[in-house]
């Protein structure tokens, strides 16, 4: 005879804050001790890869002329606005591609072009058009970026069920009202994922843009340590790189934790 015995109640317990902090940063902390005994020890030629006191030299040396901050906030603005130019109308042409037959037939097949189609390949085309100002760098970054989150939405909307959205339309919602209280929402985890892609990319977009007729910019002090072979300018370089996608995605957690407060829960461990 078989014993039945009740189950246990599968309970997950959360890490401490700062605990899970300290994972986060635990492997690049390893990293940059890796970096600094390898420099120290003289096993890595500075005119490889300089040390991270030199980085720091460099950095201190920016700082005190004003020129770190006048460079970050200046790419930053790029990265910002061809950002939310290529998001916002990727968003939109995802979601009239995924809730309309006549959207999609008109939309996706120029979409699909527009993403098969390499962004460094059009910004010679680019130049041509709109110069080597601002303008050229922002409209870059957002025909980079309008792909993945076109792709992203369609795909969510399209993954909506299709049991919800009529419920939702027997309780009266319809048209505006529907998407934005029942399909967007459940599309949403699928946004975000592409909004996570699209800030990747953004930073390798800003990289390429900034090569060309930049005075001010990260992308600017790239060049001029290529020329002086200044390597601690180049790790400088990719430090803030770094720490501007960094900033992208800390947007991103807090955007995920007020929208989709629940997915913290569906981890197994």
């Amino acid at each position: 005879m078989t014993t039945l015995t009740a189950p246990r109640a599968r309970t997950r317990a959360r890490r401490p804050g700062w605990l899970a902090s300290a994972l986060r940063f635990l492997l690049p902390l390893l990293l940059f001790a890796g970096w600094w005994l390898a420099s120290a020890a003289g096993a890595i030629s500075p005119r490889v890869l300089a040390g991270p006191p030199k980085v720091w030299e460099a950095f201190t040396e920016l700082v005190r002329g004003g020129q770190l901050v006048e460079f970050a906030a200046a790419s930053l603005a790029r990265a910002a606005l061809g950002l939310a130019l290529g998001v916002g109308t990727g968003l939109v042409l995802g979601l009239v591609s995924g809730l309309a037959a006549l959207g999609e037939e008109l939309v996706d097949s120029t979409m699909q072009i527009v993403r098969a189609v390499p962004f460094l390949a059009l910004a010679p085309l680019f130049i041509a058009w709109f110069g080597i100002d601002d303008l050229y760098k922002v409209l870059l970054i957002a025909v980079a970026t309008v792909a993945p989150m076109y792709a992203y939405t369609y795909l969510g909307v399209r993954g909506v069920d299709r049991k919800m959205v009529e419920a939702a339309r027997g309780f009266g919602l319809a048209g505006p009202r529907l998407v934005a209280e029942v399909i967007l929402p459940s599309a949403m985890p699928g946004v975000l994922m592409a909004l996570r892609v699209c800030l990747a990319i953004s930073i390798t977009a800003l990289i390429a843009a900034e090569q060309v007729g930049t005075t001010v910019g990260i992308g600017y002090l790239v060049t001029l340590a290529q020329e002086y072979n200044r390597t601690d300018y180049m790790v400088l370089c990719i430090v803030l790189y770094a720490l501007l996608g960094l900033v992208f995605d800390g947007v991103v957690r807090i955007l995920e934790r007020v929208a989709l407060p629940w997915r913290a829960r569906v981890a197994i461990r």
